[in-house]
């Protein structure tokens, strides 16, 4: 059977197709290359792509110290982790960021952004003056 539009027959599987199907179909093809190629970055991440896929949790990586020395009176250390860097003022924790432009910013002073993690906390000891941070961790929040 085939059935004439605009002058022309169409047979077969054309006679059922129509611009809304082949617009779905392209649509649909680009969702899933995209859906691909945003998620290959985190697929062929370099941890994962040593074989080791099992997600269980190895040792804990070493906290190599990045800075420990005695500002204003005050004892700032400060030591890498996974997710950055971990800052103590006189052992209790002072929570940083990390911008966008590769400086850094504090919950004490987050108006202010500072080019590195020993900066950051040397400006969270002069903004704190005599005052002390918190136990309380961010978690509860």
């Amino acid at each position: 059977m085939s059935v004439r539009t605009h002058g022309r027959t169409r047979t077969g599987w054309l006679r059922h197709l129509s611009r809304r199907g082949v617009l779905r179909a392209a649509f649909g093809a680009g969702v899933v290359s995209g859906t691909a190629g945003a998620l290959a970055p985190i697929v062929n991440a370099e941890g994962i792509a040593d074989g080791d896929r099992t997600g269980a949790a190895g040792p804990l990586p070493e906290l190599r110290e990045v800075f420990d020395e005695m500002y204003r009176g005050r004892r700032i250390r400060g030591v890498e982790s996974a997710g950055g860097v971990e800052i103590t003022v006189d052992g209790r924790p002072l929570h940083v960021m990390r911008r966008a432009d590769g400086g850094y910013l504090s919950m004490v002073n987050h108006y202010e952004s500072f080019p590195t993690p020993l900066a950051v906390a040397r400006g969270a000891v002069d903004e704190l003056g005599t005052a002390q941070l918190s136990l309380t961790s961010m978690q509860q929040f």
